[in-house]
């Protein structure tokens, strides 16, 4: 079905057409084309960044999981695998907690300065990151949390938190507030109306910004490099120093898995947003 009215001009059709098939195709293929490289590439049987003669002709023997199984079995590898699970968890379960809570205090009409608040709270996703990761390093230095678990993890959720508050406000705009003033009639306290009541409607919002906070948190590698030591090296990190001291194709495998887990995570979300939709009543059951 076509989203133009029947009496759209050739005109107006014509820019349409061509916005939708060729401009948005043009876009989305210079957005995925490197993806299209990289996987194809963590298949090499050779070291090589490159495509080899066996590949382009698609010979079996050009195609090996041998890099795959460098990541698997290497003790850098699944040591920096570690620490990114370890750290990317709890950064998460910090910053979908600290994020929720303040995305309903400042969903309150009588909170004063409530934008001023909300500009500060989400700063971390405004200011360059290079700025952050300075700011956090001369800050944690001086209070001992430089080079530790919790010095990463604190600052992974706090460059988490916006998204958690931003994904929660936009799910809070459709709540209908007459539940919680009924939930207290009731007799319900302010803790069992948030999570017999509100919770269970906002939820979809709260899953959202906690898997943007898990990816935010598992993909970074600069606040890290300022602020974690050798024992707190992440994923990125790993692939960050193979690209600047050895360079091998594990680097792509690696890549490849987080692109993986990526598209899953994007497809969690999308499925979220579609149920938060038909819960406001915005989408048709």
């Amino acid at each position: 079905m076509s989203d133009l009215p029947p009496y759209a001009s050739t005109g107006q059709r014509i820019w349409h057409y061509t916005f939708r098939y060729v401009i948005c195709g043009l876009i989305f293929f210079f957005l995925i084309f490197p993806i299209l490289i990289i996987i194809p590439l963590s298949f090499n049987a050779e070291d090589f960044f490159t495509f080899t003669k066996a590949m382009l002709n698609l010979q079996p023997e050009g195609y090996s999981l041998k890099h795959y199984n460098d990541f698997l079995t290497n003790p850098d590898w699944q040591q920096a695998l570690r620490n990114s699970f370890l750290i990317a968890p709890a950064a998460t379960f910090l910053a979908t907690a600290f994020g929720t809570l303040a995305a309903i205090g400042l969903s309150q009409s009588h909170v004063p300065f409530r934008r001023a608040i909300m500009a500060v709270l989400i700063s971390p996703m405004i200011v360059p990151l290079i700025i952050s990761a300075a700011g956090m390093y001369f800050f944690y230095s001086r209070i001992g949390l430089q080079g530790t678990y919790w010095g990463v993890v604190l600052a992974h959720a706090a460059l988490g938190t916006p998204f958690v508050i931003i994904t929660v406000t936009a799910t809070l705009v459709g709540f209908d507030r007459s539940l919680t003033r009924a939930a207290a009639n009731l007799g319900a306290n302010p803790v069992t109306t948030f999570f017999k009541v509100q919770m269970p409607l906002i939820v979809p919002g709260v899953v959202s910004g906690a898997l943007f906070a898990f990816i935010t948190s598992f993909d970074e590698v600069v606040v890290v490099l300022f602020l974690g030591s050798a024992a707190q090296k992440t994923l990125p990190w790993q692939m960050f120093t193979g690209l600047r001291e050895q360079i091998s194709p594990t680097i792509l495998a690696v890549a490849t898995i987080m692109v993986a887990i990526s598209i899953v995570l994007l497809t969690v979300l999308e499925m979220l947003r579609r149920r938060s939709e038909r819960l406001r009543g915005l989408a048709p059951t």
